[in-house]
């Protein structure tokens, strides 16, 4: 989810969904347990399956479940079902990345696959739908502001917590430096930029329009991008663009990561066009970054 590929943020990271609801917490593990048995069955390669590249979207699908409909065993059936289908759908986007047309641009899937099963599955259940647990934030529009700061790092596993916000940016810097540093900065720019341009206080304090931010940021800065200031370039960029769209489809149903799929995929096709502008490599970083996950350059 956060382009870790290591057991302890992994585990780090499912503490966090349990801060939320143990409810959470089982249903991503389904999702995630169904994703990646349907990617050994399809035969996916070993080591993108080890890595997880067949299990995060699938936890992802089985959180937003939780949202969408709550803890119960219709969640629990939707979040296996729906996680089995990241699978194939994740090894489509691939091989659509793979054509003729777009496989100069090396794109990846990231949280495509999430975006388009978790967007199917949130329409498909309207009748069971549960509303979400938004409580108008108490305080002045500095606390708003204070508050977004970790509440948009927990959204980006769909969760609404300060707590669980703390753990998983905590869990960043531990991983890595730049990680921490660029979810971080992700997080800030998206909302000084939701500040500036008077957006919603609820949805600001509950980080609702921050969170595709945080992931452009640590994308850009610490996995896709060679280079010393060209990366953290690129990131605010992204921040800022993910921020922007956040807000302009605020009112979409099931946005879920669309802005930050988008504005990745934009700024990788900017890197591949114009001169001065580099791909990473994996496992090229002089400070030596954790390892990525083996299809998410794919």
């Amino acid at each position: 989810m956060f382009f870790q590929a290591q057991n302890l943020p992994g585990l780090l990271i499912l503490a966090a969904f349990a801060v939320a609801s143990w409810q959470m917490a089982l249903l991503a593990l389904l999702g995630c347990a169904a994703s990646t048995v349907t990617g050994l069955l399809l035969r996916a390669p070993a080591a993108m399956v080890r890595a997880g590249d067949h299990g995060f979207c699938g936890a992802l699908v089985g959180a937003a479940a939780f949202a969408a409909i709550g803890g119960t065993w219709f969640a629990a059936m939707c979040a296996i079902l729906a996680g089995a289908a990241c699978a194939p759908v994740t090894w489509g986007v691939q091989r659509l990345f793979r054509t003729a047309l777009l496989g100069p641009l090396k794109l990846p899937s990231i949280t495509a696959p999430f975006c388009i099963v978790a967007g199917i599955l949130f329409f498909a259940t309207a009748d069971r739908r549960v509303a979400p647990a938004y409580i108008t934030p108490d305080g002045s529009p500095v606390a708003l502001f204070l508050r977004s700061i970790l509440a948009n790092v927990s959204q980006v596993v769909l969760i609404d917590s300060l707590i669980a916000g703390g753990l998983i940016l905590a869990v960043l810097f531990l991983a890595q430096w730049k990680v921490g540093l660029a979810a971080l900065a992700g997080t800030v720019l998206s909302s000084v930029l939701a500040v500036d341009t008077g957006a919603d206080r609820l949805l600001l304090g509950h980080g609702m329009l921050g969170y595709s931010s945080v992931l452009v940021a640590i994308a850009m800065a610490a996995f896709f991008v060679a280079g010393s200031w060209q990366p953290w370039a690129l990131a605010a960029i992204g921040a800022l663009l993910a921020g922007g769209l956040s807000m302009v489809f605020q009112g979409v149903p099931a946005l879920y990561t669309w802005p930050f799929v988008a504005v990745t995929w934009l700024l990788l096709s900017v890197v591949h066009f114009v001169p001065g502008l580099e791909r990473s490599r994996p496992g090229s970083s002089d400070d030596a970054p954790p390892k990525v996950p083996a299809g998410a350059l794919r």
